[in-house]
């Protein structure tokens, strides 16, 4: 089991990281090359309990829908930056619906804020000491919150350096476009694959994100 936090996305560690993956093999060379330094931006100051509720609302959505749904949800809450767990479960579900939320997402949603309430999502400096596969553990038994939800806030809320994202179809197919495959490798073959690059795996994924279909 994993037990690194190691957190080092400074630009030095990107630049250690940018070095390390060019030198695996020609395909990287040329594609680091193209895309030029890693210019990964986290947010790293968010609760656990903000980071997974955006998390939700961005999923299997557009990045401006996302942006859409959250800025009715904030509208709600006028006073506030962004709404409390304890505000979130005061507010009648149809109000939250009407922001854009599915009936899922609004369940999962609203587990988030009861679980946070009960302890069970850590806060950030509990959070910080954590390994990523206990993190991993103890927030994917939340209703809705799968191991893809839990590596999106290891990667841009805790700035964890190694963190790959398998099952992400972006960074399956990214891999494909690089390595000219017919076909993407399956989550498991990916994480196999994905063994090469450590410890600068969050790296990776940064770059095979920005691999264009062809």
């Amino acid at each position: 089991m994993t037990t690194s936090i190691a957190a080092d996305l400074s630009p030095w560690a990107y630049r250690r990281a940018e070095g390390f993956l060019s030198g695996l093999d020609a395909d990287w060379t040329r594609h680091i090359a193209s895309v030029g330094p890693c210019r990964h931006e986290a947010k790293p100051a968010r609760e656990p309990y903000e980071a997974l509720v955006r998390a939700i609302a961005y999923q299997q959505l557009h990045a401006k829908a996302g942006d859409a749904i959250l800025t009715r949800l904030s509208a709600l809450y006028p006073d506030a930056a962004f709404p409390s767990p304890g505000q979130l479960l005061a507010t009648d579900p149809e109000l939250q619906r009407v922001c854009g939320f599915s009936a899922a997402k609004l369940a999962t949603i609203r587990g988030i804020a009861q679980a946070t309430v009960d302890g069970i999502v850590p806060n950030r400096g509990e959070a910080l000491n954590m390994s990523d596969e206990a993190l991993i553990e103890r927030l994917t038994i939340l209703r809705g919150v799968g191991r893809w939800t839990v590596e999106m806030f290891l990667i841009y809320t805790l700035q964890r350096s190694d963190i790959l994202p398998a099952d992400d179809f972006g960074v399956r197919e990214g891999y494909r476009h690089l390595k000219g495959l017919h076909k993407a490798p399956t989550p498991r073959q990916m994480r196999e694959i994905g063994e090469a690059w450590r410890p600068w795996r969050t790296v990776a994924a940064w770059y095979l994100w920005r691999i264009p279909a062809r």
